[in-house]
C-alpha cells in the first residue's frame, strides 16, 4: 500500500486528527447532500424499489469495507441450511468483470467473472445457489428460479433498488464511523442517521475493542435505533488451512509463538493483524493492499524476501487473499490460512428478532366507501390465502367500516370529511373538505405510513391516482394497483396518469378489457381478471325473507353524509309509487351511514324495530330498513332507486334496472352503466313516473338487465390479485419460510423448558 493511500486511509479513519486530507470536506459535503436526496427520493417512490420474489436478509454496512460482511453472510447462509431451507446468496460481484447476471455452486466459476468474495462464499457453502448480478433484485429472481426459499443480498445496504425484508447493518466496533465524514473525505457512504433504516444492527469485532468503547457506540446508535435491536458479535478461527498447489488444505497447524509474516488487500487489515495476534501469531512482518487487490508475482516475491530476512517460518493471509493469488503460483513458505467464522453474543434473541421481521406484513390501501369495500374483500382473501401473513387495512376517507366488518385491522385514525372523499365535481365541496379538517387528516395519514416504513410488503392500493401517490409518497414501494376510478367506457385515463401508473406501478388491475388495453398500450404492466366492483357480489346469498308481496324497490341513499339529506326524496317517490301500485321495499344502510340519523331524517314516517328487519312505516307503506350487504338485498329486486355510486353499479351488475337522477355524478356514472341506467329530474314525481313504467314494461326491463351485465362483468379480480402476489411476489413463500423458522424456534423453546 503506498504510502499516500495510507496517509488519506488514516485521515478517513479518524486516526489522525489534521491533515491536508481535510481539503475533501467539501466534496464530503455534497456527497452528504447527494445521499439525503436519493434517500429522500426512495422514502417516496420517487425511485423505485422492487419487492422480490423471495424473502431477503440484507447484509450492508454504513462504511467502506472492513466489517466482516462475509463471514456474516457466511453464518447467515448455514444457519438457514440448519433450518432445512434451501438458501441462495446474492452479490454484486466486486472485482469480476461480469455485466450479466451469472449463477453458480460448489465455486464453479471464475475468479475474473464473479469476483472473490463470491467465490469464497460458494466454495465455503457447497449446499447455497450463489448469484452475482450487478442487479441484485434480478439476481433475487434468478435465485427463485433455482428453488430458493430465502436469499441473504450481501453488501447491500445501499442498493435500495432491491426491497428487502430484513436489514442488518455490521458497525465495525475498532473503526465504527470514522472521522465521521462521508466519502471521500471519510469513510462513510451515507449519513449516520440512515442506519435507522436497519431492522438489527451487529456490532463486529468486539473483542477487539474495550467495554468502555462499546458502551461509547452503543450510546451513539442508540440515538437511532433501540438497543434491543442491537447486537455483539466477533470473529474466530475455527481452523487453519495449508494453501498448496492452488488450493486451501485442512491442517493442524498450532499458530502459538510462530513467526509468521502477513499480507493482505482487504477492508480493515489491522483488524486481521489483531485476530493473529489472539490466535498468538508472532507477526513479524506484514503487508497492506487496497481490499481485492490481485497480487502479482512482484507483489508475492517481494513479500516473500522480507519474511525470510526476518526469520519467519511461514506466510499468512486472509481466505478471501488466496482467491486473488496469480494462478500457479507457489509460495516459497508454508502459506498457512485462519478459516474464520463468525460468533454472534445471544444468539436465540438475535433469531428471534430477525423471524419476526420475516413474519409478512400487509397493508390493503383504499379512498371511498366502494374502494373500502373492495379493499376488504382483498384483505378477507389474503387472510385466507396467507393465514401467516398479518394484514392491516389503510382507509383514507371514512372510518373504514368495510374493513372493520371483515375483521381487518385499520391503522390511521378516522378521517370522516362531509364530501366523504369526492369533491371533484364540486369545488365547494373540497374547501367544506379543508375547513372539516381535511389536510390534519393528511398529515395523520402520513405519520402512519411513516411508522410502517420499512415493515410492510409491496402495498395493494384500491382506488384513484390520489391513492397511488398517497402510498408511494408514504411506503416508497412501487404497489400493486386496483384501478376503480376509471375506464375508458367514462372518460379513460390522461397521459399523465397512463406515465405515473407505468413508472409507478408493480401490477395494475382495470375494470374491464378495454381499459387493459388503453393502459398496456402505454406500456405499463396491466391485468384485466374481472370487474372488482363485481366481487362485492360474489357468493353473497340472497336474503328472500327481507321481500313481502308487491313489486320490490331496492332503496339505496348512498354511502355520503348528503344520504341523509337525500333520503326524503326517495321516501317521497316510493309513496307516489305505493298510490298505484302494491310496493315491497327495501332500504339498505350503508356501513358509513348512521341508522338512527337516517331514521330521523324520514320526518313524519314511524321506526319500527320489532321485527326481524326494523323498517319504516307511513300510510300503510312498508320500508324495510336493512343494514347488510347490498348485493344480499339487491338479489330479489326489481329496480333499483338509487343514488349510491358503487352499489348503483353492483346492482346494474346483476340485472336490476337503476333509476336516478340528473346530476354531474350520476351523468358520468351514465357513462358506465350506459342503458342499464336511468337519469331523471330531482323530483319525487320524476322518480315515480320512471319506477312504474319500468314496472308496466318487462321487456325493457330486461333489456335494462342486459346491458347492465354486460357493461359491469364479472368477478374474479380479487381471486386473480392474491394468486399473483402469492407467486410472483413471493408472499406465500414468505409465509412458508416464516413458519419453517417459527417451528423450529417454538421446538428449540420446548427442548430448553424440557432440560431445565
Amino acid at each position: 500500500m503506498s504510502r499516500l493511500l495510507q496517509s488519506y486511509l488514516q485521515y478517513a479513519r479518524g486516526e489522525v486528527p489534521g491533515s491536508a486530507w481535510a481539503l475533501l470536506r467539501p466534496l464530503s459535503w455534497l456527497t452528504g447532500k447527494l445521499s439525503s436526496a436519493r434517500d429522500w427520493m426512495y422514502r417516496h417512490g420517487v425511485k423505485r424499489s422492487m419487492e422480490a420474489p423471495l424473502p431477503v436478509i440484507s447484509v450492508g454496512n454504513l462504511t467502506t469495507g472492513g466489517t466482516n460482511k462475509t463471514p456474516f453472510v457466511e453464518y447467515l447462509a448455514k444457519h438457514m441450511v440448519r433450518q432445512g431451507l434451501v438458501c441462495g446468496v446474492v452479490s454484486r460481484g466486486y472485482g469480476g468483470v461480469s455485466r450479466t447476471p451469472l449463477v453458480f455452486r460448489n465455486g464453479r466459476a471464475k475468479r475474473s467473472a464473479v469476483g472473490d468474495e463470491p467465490l469464497l462464499l460458494s466454495n465455503k457453502l457447497k449446499e447455497v445457489v450463489v448469484a452475482v448480478s450487478p442487479d441484485r433484485f434480478v439476481g433475487t429472481e434468478y435465485l427463485a428460479r433455482c428453488g430458493c426459499d430465502v436469499a441473504v443480498a450481501d453488501d447491500c445496504f445501499q442498493h435500495r433498488r432491491l426491497d428487502r425484508d430484513c436489514d442488518i447493518v455490521l458497525v465495525d466496533a475498532t473503526c465504527p464511523f470514522g472521522n465521521g465524514q462521508l466519502l471521500p473525505g471519510g469513510i462513510l457512504r451515507e449519513k449516520i442517521s440512515a442506519i435507522s433504516r436497519a431492522h438489527l444492527i451487529v456490532l463486529s469485532k468486539v473483542d477487539q475493542v474495550t467495554d468502555g468503547q462499546l458502551m461509547e457506540i452503543e450510546r451513539k446508535l442508540a440515538q437511532y435505533v433501540p438497543l434491543s435491536r442491537v447486537f455483539r458479535s466477533r470473529l474466530r478461527i475455527a481452523q487453519w488451512g495449508n494453501f498448496e498447489s492452488g488450493r486451501l488444505a485442512p491442517s493442524d497447524f498450532y499458530p502459538k509463538d510462530k513467526k509468521l509474516a502477513a499480507f493482505s488487500a482487504i477492508g480493515n487489515p489491522h483488524s486481521f493483524l489483531m485476530t493473529l495476534q489472539q490466535a498468538g501469531v508472532r507477526v513479524i512482518s506484514s503487508a497492506q493492499f487496497k481490499d481485492h487487490h490481485r497480487f502479482t508475482p512482484s507483489d508475492l516475491n517481494r513479500i516473500a524476501a522480507n519474511a525470510l530476512r526476518a526469520g519467519a517460518c511461514g506466510l499468512t493471509c486472509t481466505e478471501k487473499d488466496t482467491y486473488n493469488l496469480p494462478s500457479g503460483w507457489k509460495p516459497p513458505l508454508p502459506l498457512w490460512v485462519p478459516q474464520v467464522e463468525t460468533a454472534l453474543e445471544d444468539e436465540d434473541r438475535f433469531w428471534s428478532y430477525l423471524t419476526d421481521c420475516l413474519k409478512p406484513q400487509l397493508v390493503v390501501a383504499s379512498n371511498g366507501h366502494g374502494e373500502d369495500a373492495i379493499g376488504a374483500v382483498v384483505a378477507k382473501k389474503l387472510k385466507a390465502r396467507l393465514p401467516d401473513a398479518q394484514v392491516v387495512a389503510f382507509p383514507v376517507v371514512g372510518m373504514g367500516s368495510s374493513y372493520r366488518a371483515a375483521g381487518i385491522s385499520v391503522v390511521p385514525p378516522p378521517a370522516v370529511t362531509p364530501s366523504g372523499g369526492v369533491v371533484k365535481y364540486r369545488f365547494r365541496d373540497l374547501i367544506g373538505d379543508i375547513r372539516a379538517g381535511l389536510f390534519g387528516h393528511i398529515r395523520a395519514q402520513i405519520s402512519c405510513w411513516r411508522k410502517l416504513r420499512y415493515a410492510l410488503r409491496t402495498p395493494v392500493c384500491v382506488g384513484d391516482s390520489y391513492m397511488l401517490l398517497h402510498a408511494l409518497w408514504g411506503q416508497g414501494r412501487s404497489p400493486l394497483f386496483v384501478a376503480t376510478a376509471k375506464t375508458v367506457h367514462i372518460s379513460g385515463h390522461m397521459k399523465i396518469e397512463r406515465w405515473l401508473y407505468r413508472r409507478n406501478t408493480r401490477m395494475i388491475w382495470t375494470r374491464d378489457d378495454a381499459t387493459r388495453q388503453e393502459l398496456a398500450e402505454n406500456g405499463g404492466s396491466v391485468r384485466f381478471a374481472g370487474n372488482p366492483i363485481m366481487d362485492l357480489a360474489e357468493q353473497v346469498p340472497s336474503m328472500p325473507s327481507l321481500w313481502e308481496n308487491g313489486r320490490r324497490i331496492l332503496v339505496l341513499p348512498g354511502s355520503r353524509d348528503r344520504a341523509y339529506r337525500d333520503l326524503p326524496l326517495l321516501l317521497d317517490a316510493l309513496e307516489l309509487v305505493a298510490r298505484k301500485a302494491p310496493v315491497s321495499a327495501v332500504l339498505v344502510v350503508a356501513s358509513t351511514i348512521s341508522t338512527q340519523r337516517l331514521v330521523r331524517a324520514a320526518s313524519g314516517w314511524h321506526f319500527d324495530e320489532t321485527g326481524s328487519v326494523p323498517s319504516l312505516r307511513k300510510n300503510g307503506l312498508t320500508v324495510k330498513v336493512f343494514s347488510g350487504e347490498v348485493s344480499q338485498a339487491a338479489r330479489g329486486a326489481e329496480v333499483l332507486l338509487g343514488l349510491a355510486g358503487t352499489a348503483n353499479q353492483i346492482c346494474a351488475g346483476l340485472g336490476i334496472p337503476v333509476v336516478s337522477v340528473d346530476e354531474k355524478g350520476k351523468r358520468v356514472q351514465k357513462k358506465l352503466l350506459a342503458g342499464s341506467e336511468i337519469l331523471v329530474p330531482k323530483s319525487p314525481v320524476a322518480l315515480s313516473d320512471v319506477v312504474l313504467g319500468l314496472l308496466d314494461d318487462p321487456q325493457s326491463m330486461e333489456k335494462m338487465a342486459q346491458i347492465g351485465r354486460s357493461r359491469l362483468g364479472s368477478s374474479g379480480m380479487a381471486d386473480d390479485l392474491v394468486n399473483w402476489a402469492a407467486e410472483h411476489l413471493g408472499w406465500e413463500r414468505r409465509c412458508q419460510v416464516w413458519r419453517s423458522l417459527q417451528e423450529k424456534r417454538e421446538e428449540t423453546s420446548k427442548d430448553v423448558g424440557e432440560n431445565q
